[in-house]
């Protein structure tokens, strides 16, 4: 486990899935804890795909290939490339085992840096092969819901900086598909509720907001997500579970119509050799 601190944030990271497992502000832990009852994940990394594939296998070059939701970053063993007091980057490169399932040379890094009252987390991919790359990552931080003892999970509610409704894409065994519905929101605010997620996750195509806010005006402490630069975004909680996932995904499920090949699979990156891509989300802690 390493962990980077300040005289306001510390923030552990497990080098297994280069997963952000804790992350307190002035001892106050904002990250969920990984009980199994609901969901033993805390902020899982996922890499090289985003969701689901239509059946559980994807096309490229004549060739089939199987890859498990998410894909296998979240599973695997990064190593630690360099570290300082306030920042971390982790490493996975690929090798036989990830030959197997996904036939591309690649370098997929993590960076965690922290300020005062902030975390950045930057995912990076660079192409190590002779020929393009198809990829997708996506972040899937847990956060606690309440964050404060004397509140409940319904004191609680998004902030979207420049939305008034959202356009849910509504999932079918981990797939989308064509149907949507809108989610009204009162002064660009979305109220939690379990019942929100019954559904499975809120996926979310056309979202204008680039910042989130979680809070609860019955509370003091919240957080502000930020996310330039990911054109998809999910939000989902375990059913009735204490907390919720904000998600800034490059990268979406399968539709149910999709033809599985990968240069054609909705949000897929295409990066030319030797080149290198990158994206970062950050939260604000209050």
């Amino acid at each position: 486990m390493i962990t980077l601190s300040n005289p306001q944030i510390e923030a552990r990271v497990s080098e297994t899935g280069a997963e952000l497992q804790s992350l307190k502000s002035n001892g106050l832990e904002y990250i969920w804890q990984a009980d199994p009852v609901f969901w033993g994940k805390h902020a899982p990394v996922l890499f090289p795909i985003v969701g689901e594939l239509k059946g559980g296998k994807y096309l490229f070059e004549g060739n089939s290939y199987s890859l498990t939701r998410h894909g296998f970053a979240r599973e695997r063993t990064f190593y630690v490339e360099s570290q300082k007091d306030s920042e971390v980057v982790l490493a996975l490169h690929s090798d036989q085992a990830t030959l197997e399932k996904y036939p591309f040379q690649f370098i997929f890094r993590v960076k965690f840096r922290i300020e005062i009252g902030k975390l950045f987390c930057t995912y990076s991919v660079e192409n190590t092969q002779s020929q393009d790359i198809y990829f997708s990552v996506g972040g899937h931080p847990a956060f606690k819901v309440p964050l404060e003892d004397n509140l409940l999970y319904t004191d609680y509610a998004l902030f979207f900086q420049n939305d008034d409704s959202l356009t849910r894409f509504l999932l079918e065994k981990g797939l989308t598909n064509d149907l949507t519905e809108t989610i009204e929101l009162n002064q660009k605010t979305l109220p939690l509720s379990p019942s929100l997620f019954y559904k499975d996750a809120i996926v979310l195509k056309m979202l204008k907001s680039k910042e989130i806010k979680l809070f609860s005006q019955k509370g003091t402490h919240g957080l502000h997500f930020k996310f330039e630069g990911f054109p998809y975004f999910g939000i989902w909680a375990a059913k009735d579970a204490p907390f919720v996932c904000l998600e800034p995904w490059c990268g979406i499920a399968d539709n149910l119509d999709h033809d599985q090949q990968l240069i054609h699979k909705e949000g897929i990156i295409n990066l030319k050799p030797g080149m290198h891509w990158e994206r970062t989300w950050s939260v604000s802690l209050f």
